[in-house]
């Protein structure tokens, strides 16, 4: 008996050590913290609707996407299995080419269905006009090329941008020799 209550006192000791050793290592670490969105000047939600064509040539003169790498397989691909693509569209206002061009689409796509033209997007629409010049919106998804309106998501954004999260339908609007002309309606949510 003697020997437990000498051991009570030690290990209550121990604990309560390890305790606050604990609780000051916790708090003087903190790499994060909530906020209030105010802060940042974050108040209310707007919702803007975007409407644009894309202009992806991949020969040509005016040539704006590369193919960058292939798989051994994607000469013998029907979809292009295995391809990647860098771009750098420019976005008009209107489809025609000589229309003003009111940003970019830099970024990469990928051939990524072995059953359809189905690309995996990575890009951003950098903008350059307007209330919108330098800043940017980031889109990240799958477009299925043959159907009549596609849907990506935007994932974020910079600049007017920040905290953004909506979506982009895409729809073709012609393809013309080297030239594809996508009509883009994006609908986000940001600050």
């Amino acid at each position: 008996m003697p020997h437990s209550t000498k051991f009570l006192p030690s290990f209550l000791v121990f604990l309560l050590f390890f305790f606050f050793i604990s609780f000051s290592y916790a708090k003087s670490h903190t790499f994060s913290k909530t906020i209030s969105p105010s802060t940042l000047g974050l108040n209310r939600h707007k919702l803007s609707h975007l409407h644009f064509y894309f202009h992806d040539v991949i020969g040509g003169r005016n040539q704006t996407a590369v193919r960058v790498a292939a798989s051994p397989a994607t000469s013998t691909s029907p979809t292009g299995f295995g391809s990647v693509v860098i771009m750098d569209d420019p976005l008009t206002e209107q489809p025609e080419w000589g229309s003003k061009e009111v940003g970019r689409a830099q970024g990469i796509y990928a051939s990524a269905s072995q059953t359809e033209l189905g690309f995996l997007m990575v890009l951003n629409f950098a903008f350059t006009q307007g209330r919108y010049n330098g800043s940017s919106l980031s889109i990240v998804g799958r477009n299925t090329v043959a159907s009549a309106v596609r849907e990506m998501p935007v994932v974020g954004g910079s600049g007017v941008f920040r905290f953004a999260h909506g979506y982009a339908h895409a729809k073709t609007y012609a393809i013309v020799e080297f030239e594809a002309v996508v009509e883009y309606n994006v609908y986000v949510f940001h600050y």
